[in-house]
């Protein structure tokens, strides 16, 4: 390789690790009718935004999370608009676990997420979840609801992580995070997450999206009414297990966090696969299946739930995921074909629930 050549390579590589200056005023006003709000520019600086050529500046509200956020120790000149986001869905999904728990993100969506059982330790978390889907997981963003220990940093210090975040670090833990060269450390507040409205009932925000012109489109954020069993209804000869209807719950407030078409296979309070953004419903059923086989966890697809954050227009996924074992599935119901996919359902001895309430994501 000649020198112009190895130039040009580490000319490449350069723009992923410095930081694109900008000038964005430092408020941002908010005026929708009676509602008034005045962003600050956060302290915390991008290095860019979704790509490397882009401007990114994150704005915050007064006394929400992202206005105590720390960054502990920075690292590739900083965080990116992706980080940020990362950390953000992740959140959005911690929020509805009190046990501990552990997400490890990847361009918004998980890719794998698990909750603790009985004897589990941080450690044993983060390995749930980061196995889910290893390939996916390396150089993703890993956040937690619970601090981080020495024992859990060691196990991270394995892999190449680009961010980790957690209400609070050990002594230990930090000290070995921060021998990290490019690892980003970021903290939040436990009792922020806390606050942030998550059921239906609870105070509701709204969301801004934007358009190709400038326009804008405003919208309630999501609250899920499932709070439990008695906010679904179950339509199959079957009824799932107490374990079943604590892993439809589990998978449940996963989906939410995984971008439409979205499924969750989940056992035991871990993800086995997600399957996300694809166009059609059979296709995101194949592609988690073919995702748990592919990593390694086919065997543990028996006895496995799944949850679908729309209905399900055909009895295909339900064939397809009763070849290999799929016991119970949680959905929205409301397809004109729901009594064709209800029968599939009872012939093969699967339980079906149905929300009524649909959790499509499409950031």
């Amino acid at each position: 390789m000649n020198k112009n050549m190895e130039k040009n390579i580490k000319d490449f590589k350069k723009m992923y690790y410095e930081a694109i200056p900008e000038s964005f005023p430092e408020t941002l006003i908010l005026s929708f009718g009676e509602l008034q709000k005045t962003l600050k520019k956060s302290n915390i600086k991008l290095r860019y935004g979704t790509n490397p050529h882009q401007r990114a500046a994150l704005y915050i509200k007064k006394g929400g999370l992202w206005s105590n956020v720390k960054e502990l120790k920075s690292g590739k000149s900083g965080l990116s608009q992706t980080n940020i986001e990362d950390i953000d869905r992740a959140l959005r999904i911690l929020k509805y676990f009190n046990e501990d728990s552990c997400a490890i993100m990847k361009h918004l969506i998980p890719s794998g997420f698990a909750a603790a059982q009985k004897d589990d330790t941080v450690k044993t978390i983060y390995i749930k979840a980061r196995d889910c889907d290893s390939k996916a997981a390396f150089g993703g963003v890993v956040v937690f609801n619970c601090e981080v220990d020495k024992e859990t940093a060691e196990e991270m210090s394995k892999s190449f992580i680009e961010v980790v975040s957690a209400p609070s670090f050990a002594e230990e833990a930090l000290t070995l995070l921060q021998e990290k060269k490019n690892l980003r450390i970021v903290q939040y507040k436990l009792e922020d997450l806390k606050a942030i409205s998550k059921f239906t009932g609870e105070p509701p925000s709204f969301e801004l999206n934007s358009l190709i012109d400038g326009s804008i489109i405003i919208s309630d954020e999501y609250l899920t009414k499932v709070r439990g069993i008695k906010d679904f209804k179950v339509v199959t000869e079957r009824k799932p297990s107490e374990k079943e209807v604590d892993d439809l719950l589990f998978s449940w407030f996963v989906c939410i966090g995984v971008r439409s078409n979205g499924i969750v296979i989940a056992k035991d309070k871990h993800t086995i696969a997600i399957g996300s953004g694809q166009q059609d419903r059979v296709t995101a059923v194949k592609l988690a299946i073919e995702k748990a086989c592919d990593r390694g966890h086919e065997n543990e697809l028996e006895g496995a739930v799944l949850a679908s954050d729309g209905f399900f227009p055909f009895r295909d996924s339900i064939d397809l995921m009763a070849k290999y074992g799929i016991k119970s599935v949680i959905q929205p119901g409301g397809s004109v074909m729901d009594e064709e996919v209800i029968k599939a359902c009872n012939e093969y001895g699967i339980a079906m629930v149905f929300t009524g309430e649909r959790c499509f994501s499409h950031f």
